[in-house]
């Protein structure tokens, strides 16, 4: 059976942290699903298309990837998907407790579907894509933060 994760979240803008949590899980499963999900209590920065656009092109290179976008709870996706796990990144113990949470509701709705969380490397600790859209909100630089070569024009 392939080992197929989803990787869920608005992505808006997809991080340096991002994308250091998904290269480390590469060696974990065959194939990782970028999940680009809508978050009703979340107003977009960048359009879905943009985010789609954005990822897809940082991970044309790499055949265990594949960007998609979903409009339903993420355990939903997952079957829909045939995916058994959900891929988490965690930066603080705040994180941890909002997202195990979830996992334990995921769980009950679908037993088959595991959780599996990786901490962030330290320097990503502090980034996270409110910040960033603030950063580029205001015409602020905020390449250091994102993928190299990630282009953004919004």
């Amino acid at each position: 059976m392939q080992k197929r994760a989803v990787f869920p979240g608005s992505f808006d803008p997809f991080t340096k942290g991002h994308q250091n949590v998904i290269d480390r899980s590469l060696a974990l499963f065959d194939e990782i699903i970028i999940a680009i999900g809508h978050n009703s209590q979340k107003s977009s920065f960048f359009t879905l298309e943009q985010r789609l656009d954005m990822i897809t092109r940082l991970y044309s290179g790499e055949p265990k990837i594949r960007v998609d976008f979903y409009e339903c709870l993420t355990i939903d996706y997952c079957s829909k998907v045939e995916a058994g796990y959900i891929l988490r990144g965690l930066r603080t113990s705040a994180d941890f407790e909002y997202e195990r949470a979830i996992a334990q509701i995921n769980r009950k709705m679908n037993p088959g579907v595991e959780t599996v969380f990786l901490l962030t490397i330290p320097e990503f600790t502090p980034l996270n894509s409110t910040i960033i859209r603030e950063i580029l909100k205001y015409g602020g630089d905020a390449t250091q933060f994102l993928p190299d070569g990630m282009i953004i024009g919004k």
